[in-house]
């Protein structure tokens, strides 16, 4: 399951990030903290996802979220 299909307001665990041999996508999503481990929150669902990762609030496209695959 990939961070598109997540729940509003529920936290998950990443269980991957799979770029497909993106390393610019993968760079930038580490950088957001998004790794295998971290817990995440989808806070809002519209055009693009709104994420709590940490302390801090992400922006992300759908594209970006179907890389970060999250556990069940």
């Amino acid at each position: 399951m990939n961070l598109n299909d997540a729940e509003l307001g529920k936290e998950y665990v990443i269980a991957d990030v799979q770029t497909e041999g993106d390393e610019e996508m993968k760079s930038f999503l580490f950088s957001l903290g998004c790794y295998s481990g971290e817990r995440i929150t989808v806070v809002d669902k519209k055009r693009n996802l709104v994420v709590s990762i940490k302390d801090a609030r992400y922006n992300i496209d759908r594209e970006l979220a179907a890389a970060i695959i999250i556990n069940k």
